[in-house]
């Protein structure tokens, strides 16, 4: 089995987040994705945050028709800090030997990554998907001396979307795969802006994630 961790803060889950993932799951052939909301994420100020029970449930109520996605809640219910390569670890444990995990994420954090805890091991224990984000370009990838050496013109060319996807083998033996997605500008700030000034939010956000937002007075 293939299966994908989306993790993220997903402060609200939006369209945007279902669309990554749903290219990810047919480009890949995954068998799933599990979607793994933050408790109180490392890198995000806690103020910043809708409570995380909030969180959770509307990252139920957007994946629920969608046989494929699935919800972790141990991150989101746990009282202390998470850390990807702690989850990574807990849930390689879970799954029957030889299943292979793709941890998904986004260019925009991917080139922050080097702060993380122990991001090398996170390469060891699974194939990595780097997702193209707006404002950000697969290029910055090529100064980052923790990969493998790619060259420049092939990361040109994701950023050209002349190609869409990279397969970058690493020294663990597993792979990291770079996919240029068809630009999708849904910021989950912006629409917290949005809700905080009354604006309509309907076209950003599964129709069950919007009433929730409305029903228990979330980011207002």
């Amino acid at each position: 089995m293939f299966i994908g961790l989306l993790g993220g803060s997903f402060n609200p889950i939006h369209n945007g987040h279902l669309h990554i993932a749903n290219h990810v799951y047919q480009t890949l052939q995954l068998h799933q994705i599990i979607f793994i909301p933050t408790g109180d994420p490392p890198h995000k100020p806690a103020n910043s945050l809708a409570p995380a029970h909030h969180r959770l449930q509307m990252v139920k109520l957007a994946t629920e028709p969608f046989e494929p996605f699935v919800v972790d809640d141990r991150e989101a219910l746990s009282p202390t800090v998470s850390y990807s390569i702690d989850t990574i670890t807990r849930l390689k444990h879970t799954f029957p030997h030889g299943t292979e995990l793709g941890f998904i994420i986004g260019l925009d954090a991917f080139v922050e990554f080097p702060s993380w805890k122990q991001a090398t091991h996170v390469l060891e224990l699974c194939h990595v998907i780097v997702c193209s984000r707006p404002g950000f370009t697969f290029t910055q990838l090529h100064s980052l001396d923790f990969l493998p050496p790619s060259p420049l013109t092939k990361l040109q060319s994701l950023d050209q979307q002349t190609t869409t996807r990279l397969d970058i083998p690493l020294p663990s033996g597993n792979r990291m795969t770079l996919l240029s997605l068809p630009p999708c500008e849904i910021s989950a700030s912006h629409i917290r802006e949005q809700i905080a000034l009354k604006h309509q939010i309907e076209h950003w956000l599964p129709p069950a994630v919007e009433s929730y937002i409305i029903q228990h007075n979330v980011y207002q």
